[in-house]
Order: C-alpha cells, then sequence, then structure tokens
C-alpha cells in the first residue's frame, strides 16, 4: 500500500524501459550526483580524549568488576550466576528495541549504555554500597539501612550517567522520551545482569553448596531466577525510566530551566521508587507481616510498572504521529506526495510498503524501503525541533539544516530503487498540489491525492522548493532539487488546486 516515489531521469520516458522483475539498480546509478554526505561534526581533541577517556573507564570497571566477583564468589559460582543472569537479557533487551522501531538507534550508543550500566554503574555502586555498609557496622546500625538510604541513590545515579553523557555529548541521538527510555534501559538491564550474578551465584549457588551441597545450591538458584527475574526482573528498568521521561523531555525543549530540572526531577523520583521498593523487604522482615510486601507490590510498584508499558507504547505511536504533523511541510514544496506521509504513520503502513517494494523491487527495495522510512521519520523529528527551536546558536542550526539537505536527498536516492517498478500504475508527477499521469494512449490528466494509500501511484516528483525554515535557520546556498526529477515541462503546466488530505 505505498504510494509515491521519484524515478531517476529515465522514468520521465515512461515505466517501459523499466521492465518488470529487472534486477534494482545500484547505489552508483540510483542516484545521478555522487551520494549524499552526512554533515560532520566538527572534531577536536576534546571529543576524542572525553572519547579515549569513557572507553578506558568501561574497560577499567569490567576489569575490576570481573576480579572482584572471582575472588568473592569463586569460580564455579561465577559461571553459574552468569549464565543464569544472562539468560533474561536478550528478552529484556528486546522489548527496548521493539519500542525503538520508528527511528533504531546507532548499535554503538546502545552498546555504550549497556556496558555503562553493566560495569561502572555497578562498580561505583557496589564500591559505595561496601563502604556504607562497613560504616553504619561500625557505628552500630543495621546494615539493612543501606538499601533504603544509599543504595536507591548511588545506583540510579550511576545508571542514569550514561545517558545523560550521551545528552549532554549526543544530544541528537535523544530525539524524545522513546530514545531516552531505550538508552536507559539499556543501562538498567545491563547493571541488573551484573547485580544478578551476585545474588544468584552467590546468595544462591555459592551460599547453597556451603550448607547442605551442589542439590541445594541449584535449588536456590532456581527459586532466586524465579522470584528475582521472572517475576521482578522490571525492577532496575522501571526505576530508570522515570529518569528516562525527564532526559526525554529535556531532549525536546530549548527552556535552559527544563533541560536542568526536567532530568533532576526524574532522577529524583526514580531514586524514591527505588527506595520504597527497597524499603518493602526490609520493613517485612522487620515486623514478620508479609502483607506489607504484598500490599506494597499489588498496590503501588505493578501499577505504575503497568502505567509506564501504556505510556512507552503510547510514545512509540507518537514518531508515526509526528510524521503526519510535520511532513506536509515538504509535500506542500514537492519533496514528498500526501500518501507517502499518510504511509509513514503507523507500523502496519510501513510494513505494507516493505511488501510493495519487496514485490516491485526486490530485497534491494524492501531495504530501500526501510532505510527511506528511517531516514523520513529522523527528517520529521529533525523538523520538530526546528520549529521547537532546539538549537540556540548559529552553528548548531547549520548543522540542523545542513542535516535536512541531506536526509531529503537520502531520501531521493532511496526512492529511486523502488519507483517506477509497479507496472500496475501509470507513470507520473507529484507537483505539490496534484499528480498529473500519463496513460498508456498518450492521454495526461490531473488527479487529487487520496485521502488513504490505497493503492500504490509511484511518481517522479516536480522540482521543489526548498521547504520554509523556520525562524533563525536560514537556507543553504543553492539549495538543490532532488536528484533525478523529470525535466520541466514534461507533465505539462502545473494545475493548481487544493492540496491533497492527509
Amino acid at each position: 500500500m505505498w504510494p509515491a516515489g521519484q524515478a531517476g531521469g529515465d522514468y520521465a520516458d515512461g515505466m517501459a524501459e523499466t521492465p518488470p522483475g529487472a534486477p534494482p539498480p545500484s547505489p552508483t546509478t540510483a542516484v545521478p550526483a555522487a551520494a549524499p554526505q552526512m554533515p560532520s561534526r566538527r572534531r577536536n581533541w576534546r571529543r576524542f580524549l572525553v572519547l579515549a577517556g569513557v572507553i578506558l573507564l568501561i574497560a577499567a570497571c569490567a576489569v575490576f568488576m570481573l576480579w572482584t566477583l572471582g575472588e568473592s564468589l569463586g569460580a564455579e559460582a561465577l559461571l553459574i550466576g552468569v549464565f543464569a543472569a544472562v539468560l533474561p537479557v536478550p528478552v529484556l533487551v528486546a522489548c527496548f528495541l521493539w519500542l525503538d522501531r520508528y527511528e533504531p538507534e546507532p548499535l554503538r550508543y546502545l552498546v555504550f549504555c549497556f556496558a555503562w550500566g553493566a560495569f561502572v554503574a555497578t562498580a561505583v555502586s557496589l564500591t559505595v554500597n561496601t563502604f556504607a555498609a562497613n560504616r553504619f557496622e561500625a557505628a552500630g546500625l543495621p546494615t539493612a539501612l543501606t538499601a533504603v538510604l544509599v543504595a536507591p541513590f548511588i545506583e540510579e545515579l550511576t545508571k542514569a550517567l550514561g545517558p545523560i553523557l550521551l545528552l549532554i555529548f549526543r544530544r541528537r541521538e535523544i530525539s524524545g522520551i522513546t530514545d531516552a527510555l531505550v538508552y536507559c534501559g539499556l543501562s538498567a538491564i545491563g547493571f541488573a545482569m551484573v547485580e544478578n550474578i551476585l545474588y544468584l551465584g552467590g546468595i544462591g549457588y555459592r551460599t547453597g553448596v556451603e550448607e547442605y551441597g551442589p542439590a541445594t545450591g541449584t535449588q536456590q538458584v532456581i527459586a532466586i531466577f524465579i522470584f528475582r527475574i521472572l517475576l521482578f526482573g522490571f525492577a532496575h528498568p522501571l526505576f530508570t525510566s522515570m529518569t528516562a521521561v525527564g532526559l526525554g523531555i529535556a531532549a525536546r525543549s530549548a527552556d535552559r530551566r527544563v533541560r536542568v530540572l526536567a532530568p533532576a526531577a526524574g532522577l529524583l523520583l526514580a531514586m524514591m521508587l527505588h527506595g520504597a521498593w527497597n524499603l518493602l523487604p526490609t520493613l517485612t522482615q522487620a515486623t514478620g507481616q508479609l502483607l506489607i510486601q504484598l500490599y506494597g507490590l499489588i498496590g503501588v510498584m505493578v501499577p505504575i510498572f503497568f502505567g509506564m508499558v501504556a505510556l512507552a507504547v503510547w510514545l512509540r505511536s507518537w514518531e508515526g504521529r509526528l510524521t503526519e504533523r510535520t511532513l506536509p511541510d515538504y509535500v506542500r514544496s514537492g519533496w514528498l506526495t500526501p500518501p507517502e506521509v499518510a504511509a509513514l504513520s503507523s507500523l502496519g503502513r510501513r510494513h505494507a510498503a516493505r511488501v510493495w517494494a519487496k514485490r516491485v523491487g526486490g530485497d534491494q527495495g524492501r531495504k530501500a524501503m526501510r532505510g527511506y522510512q528511517f531516514a523520513a521519520t529522523r527528517l520529521a523529528l529533525l523538523r520538530d525541533g526546528m520549529r521547537r527551536g532546539l538549537d540556540d546558536r548559529p552553528a548548531e542550526r547549520e548543522r540542523a539544516v545542513a542535516e535536512e539537505r541531506y536526509l531529503l536527498e537520502l531520501m531521493s536516492g532511496y526512492r529511486a530503487f523502488f519507483v517506477g517498478r509497479d507496472p500496475r500504475a501509470p507513470a507520473g508527477v507529484w507537483d505539490g498540489h496534484r499528480y498529473h499521469l500519463r496513460f498508456p494512449d498518450g492521454s495526461q490528466r490531473a488527479v487529487a491525492a487520496p485521502e488513504e494509500p490505497v493503492v500504490p501511484i509511484p511518481v517522479v516528483l516536480a522540482p521543489p522548493s526548498p521547504p520554509a525554515f523556520p525562524p533563525g535557520y536560514p537556507p543553504p546556498p543553492g539549495y538543490p532539487p532532488p536528484p533525478g526529477h523529470p525535466p520541466p515541462g514534461w507533465y505539462g503546466p502545473p494545475t493548481s488546486g487544493r492540496p491533497g488530505q492527509f
């Protein structure tokens, strides 16, 4: 169910020159000009030192945690703990990546956040918690206070610090709450994985073996796995998701006060929720009343969990709806067609578009459609950021304009892989208001855009005018039309009319 597209220059002569089933053109021939290049950041020695320092910090913390766990658990308990703790990780990671289907994040940043939570956050938290427990014990206070008064604050702070650094140094990689949920969720999953190694390998297997033997150790590992991971494996991601909401709000706000206060408020809420979670078993153990923990879980934690899940699902669809609100700017200037925008608005329509692209363009057509959709989502987020005034410095605004140009040219290149290959549709051109279709008998007709993308209408685009830039975003000099557009006058004089509905 995919409309619209842009062919190469040959498409102006009719679809007969592109026989059905022909292999898709290579990237070197799909776009007449050189492939567009993403505007690069200005490189300097400070950024290089920061990157090198972060890598060395993660590596050092990983070695420290490996040595600490091996020293305290022993080789056998460590291996069993690692095996059991890693089992749920792919499922949890897949849940967060499922949220990120409209605009997947770069793999290197996903790995960074996971590694930060797994090694840096756990190393710092373990050191601070051990120190606090020793101080409480020396003062004659119960060490259980560490779990309530110290652990929630240091653990949430260290888990969130990785995504916070990403927001500071790579702000464009966090385009909203959904992205922040993914990054913070992966950091929390990494943290929980290493923490579970301590519980499963130490409290579970090693303690059981020392008291009653391997059979008891295995039983305790299974019991802890069911209770701690299967039933409450969502705990750490849930806590850190509060911070993620604050980071996502900060990423989409132009107000400097919001950029500071929103993450701080989210982090504070995460600490409070984590502290309340740790307080429940402490009160249960002190009073002997199991109902305290039961009421706390059912009455507080479970509703918060399902509320956050509902928010995450709603936010995932927000990126699809954003295309319908933002991309019409490019429709009016001739870069896109109305059904193209409509077909980007939901995951179901995007899937239908990929099916159609594979039918007419093979695997290359499907991959090109996928890249086209991701670029369109990125373009919508970028355009929305321009409207919000997120870039408060001239250099950032210039880079935003250059990135917009890059994305438009990239989409035009992707479009050339699958457009003009469907023999069921007539040749046509979109002029920003109507389709100008040419039929096999040579007749031409102007057709208004349908309200829904019910049929694929692969057309070339008339030379567009540059999109209207928000205040503070001057267009770059020599703003080009998309590559491969037909020569002026091919479809006759443009017919004015009311733009299509979306």
